[in-house]
């Protein structure tokens, strides 16, 4: 941050003061850019119903930050910089009502739009005292003692304003478009006949660019995670570009006895990334891969299009005179560490006679899965995620792959 310097004796000037003030804001402004880049986005201005209800709403307090030009118009004796820009912020410390209208047509409806810019200005204008060097104990009124007045203060604050979208039949109305330099916030139900608006009219419209957390002190070196055990949406959350993905798929499943012993299910694959350039409040699909049923292979699993993991393949079944063949393990797909599962074993005969179950394969970070013995066994289940379930004996089933997983942090 820039610093102005003063000597002793030094005779003030006006672009001291000024520039005090400039620096202070581009210091701000850099901050603000560092957190949350150049985008606009605006906190607070929580829009509510009156109490007793009526065709008022209220848009309470609240901020907008916004890239804009350094200055626009001469600040001062300082001269207008447009060439530059930085993220300025407007803030609003009062409530702004605004009064709406019903439709007048019956069976009509709209939606009502509340919008916000940022806006800056000059007010306050005051004729000020000027020094006058033919009789300093009496100054001059305004410049030149021309006695006009001027402006004291460049405000920065959140310009508000509704705008109404097109009445239509009540069920067909649409959300009106902001105005070029305006982002939307609310909107506005309001039907024909309506002599109130309750709260349950008021919807903040979707993707509205709102702080919807306040940013918390986190110590070095952790993060936020969300893990995923079955398939869904990820909303890529404000402020966020850049994420860490780990992903397993499901392990596949053991294979049956058959009268001798199945081949164990193998390990699915495993992949992990980090992901950059994401947009916040875009949705990714994540894709949670099954663990195989017994002798089936497991599903994939996945982060959008960017990072999978294949399941584990299913153990061969045993038969009257052969033992199961073990399958191969998944693998993992994407631009960072990917890792293929463990194969599964074969089903095994003893010298003696007996027979044992194939081993599950293991994923990554998993073990394999036990051996069972015995004249009529069931597999045992895979570790997981992604662990192969071990193979049966004799009339048992194979055991389930373990389901796979995909873990997020940002």
């Amino acid at each position: 941050m820039d610093r102005n310097i003063v000597y002793p004796g030094a005779i003030p000037q006006d672009t001291d003061i000024l520039n005090i003030n400039r620096n202070v804001m581009v210091a701000l402004g850099a901050l603000i850019q560092m957190c949350v880049g150049t985008n606009t986005i605006a906190d607070g201005l929580a829009c509510t119903a009156t109490s007793p209800a009526s065709m008022t709403v209220n848009v309470g307090p609240g901020s907008i930050i916004a890239w804009e030009p350094l200055d626009s118009n001469a600040y001062g004796s300082l001269a207008a910089d447009t060439a530059d820009s930085i993220m300025k912020m407007g803030i609003n410390l009062s409530t702004t009502p605004f009064t709406l209208s019903a439709p007048t047509t019956a069976g009509q409806s709209v939606i009502y739009l509340v919008e916000a810019a940022f806006l800056e200005e000059d007010t306050d204008p005051v004729v000020l005292p000027y020094y006058n060097a033919a009789n300093p104990s009496q100054p001059f009124s305004g410049p030149n003692n021309s006695g006009t007045a001027q402006n004291t203060m460049r405000i920065q604050r959140v310009q508000l304003q509704v705008k109404a979208g097109a009445s239509a039949t009540t069920g067909s109305e649409t959300m009106p478009s902001p105005d070029p330099g305006y982002i939307g916030l609310w909107g506005i139900l309001v039907n024909y006949g309506d002599t109130s608006i309750s709260q349950s009219r008021i919807f903040q419209i979707p993707n509205a660019p709102v702080v919807p957390f306040k940013l918390p002190m986190l110590t070095p070196g952790t993060s936020r995670m969300v893990a995923f055990s079955s398939s869904g949406q990820w909303t890529v959350p404000n402020f966020t570009t850049s994420v860490k993905v780990r992903c397993w798929g499901g392990g596949g499943g053991g294979g049956a006895g058959g009268g001798t012993a199945g081949a164990g299910g193998a390990g699915a694959g495993y992949a992990e990334a980090y992901l950059s350039g994401l947009t916040p409040g875009t949705q990714v699909s994540i894709t949670v891969g099954a663990g195989g049923s017994p002798g089936a292979q497991g599903g994939s699993s996945g982060f959008g299009t960017y990072v999978s993991a294949t399941g584990g393949a299913g153990g061969g079944s045993g038969s009257s005179t052969n033992v199961g063949v073990a399958g191969v393990g998944g693998t993992g797909s994407g631009p960072g560490a990917n890792f293929s599962g463990a194969p599964s074993q074969n089903g095994l005969a003893l010298a003696s006679g007996a027979y044992l179950g194939g081993m599950g394969g293991g994923s990554f970070g998993t073990a394999s899965t036990f051996t069972p013995g015995g004249t009529n066994a069931n597999g045992l289940p895979g570790n997981g995620p992604g662990g192969g379930g071990s193979g049966g004996v004799g009339a048992g089933s194979g055991g389930p792959g373990a389901p796979g997983l995909v873990i997020v942090e940002w």
